[in-house]
C-alpha cells in the first residue's frame, strides 16, 4: 500500500511539473509574438507606402484600412521615417476639432505624444530629431521653425501617426482634406 501512495505522489509531482513547464513555454511564446511577427505596424506600413510619406490608416481614404481603428470618431495617418538620413518634418495645415499625434519607435513603443493644446495657434508642425541633430539645430534655429514642436527622439526609425476627431459627419470633408494637406518631409539643415 504504501509503494502505492509513492507512486500516485511521483505521478502526481510529474502531472503538476508538465503542466507548470507547460504554462511557462504558453506564457513566453505569448510574450515573444510581437517580436516576430511580420504584420506589425511597420511591416503593415511598408507595404502601404515608402518613407516620409502619409498613409491614411483608416477606411475612408478608400480601400482595406492598413491598421484597425478601435474608435470610429477618430481619423488617422501615418509616416514612417529614418532619422539615420535627417530629421524629418511633419505638418498639417488648417483646423479640426482636436487632433493628436504620437511618435512610435519600429517596435511600436511610444516614444513621444502630444495633442493641438501644445501646439502654436494649434496648427501642427513638429520636427523628430536624435539628440545628436538636436545639438546642430539648436546652434542656428532656422526661422522657419520658431514655431515648430521639437521631438527628440533617441531612435532611428520610428513612426509618427496623426489622429484627428471627426465629431459628426460634417466634419468628415474637413478631417480629410487637414490629412490631404498634411507632409512629412526629410529636412536638411
Amino acid at each position: 500500500m504504501r509503494n502505492s501512495y509513492a507512486t500516485m505522489r511521483k505521478l502526481l509531482h510529474v502531472v503538476l511539473l508538465g503542466l507548470l513547464g507547460a504554462g511557462i513555454v504558453h506564457i513566453v511564446v505569448l510574450l515573444l509574438v510581437p517580436e516576430f511577427s511580420e504584420r506589425d505596424a511597420w511591416s503593415r506600413l511598408s507595404m502601404a507606402s515608402d518613407l516620409y510619406r502619409m498613409t491614411r490608416l483608416d477606411a475612408e481614404a478608400g480601400g482595406a484600412p492598413v491598421v484597425k481603428s478601435v474608435d470610429p470618431l477618430f481619423y488617422a495617418s501615418a509616416c514612417r521615417f529614418d532619422l539615420g538620413e535627417g530629421m524629418v518634418r511633419i505638418k498639417a495645415p488648417g483646423h479640426v476639432p482636436f487632433w493628436s499625434v504620437s511618435v512610435y519607435d519600429r517596435s511600436g513603443h511610444n516614444i513621444y505624444s502630444f495633442n493641438d493644446h501644445t501646439a502654436t495657434g494649434g496648427v501642427l508642425d513638429a520636427v523628430v530629431l536624435t539628440p545628436a541633430q538636436m545639438i546642430d539645430v539648436r546652434k542656428d534655429l532656422p526661422e522657419d521653425l520658431q514655431g515648430a514642436i521639437f521631438v527628440e527622439a533617441p531612435i532611428e526609425e520610428g513612426i509618427f501617426v496623426i489622429r484627428a476627431f471627426v465629431p459628426d459627419v460634417s466634419w468628415k470633408p474637413i478631417v480629410s482634406r487637414f490629412f490631404e494637406q498634411s507632409s512629412c518631409e526629410l529636412q536638411d539643415f
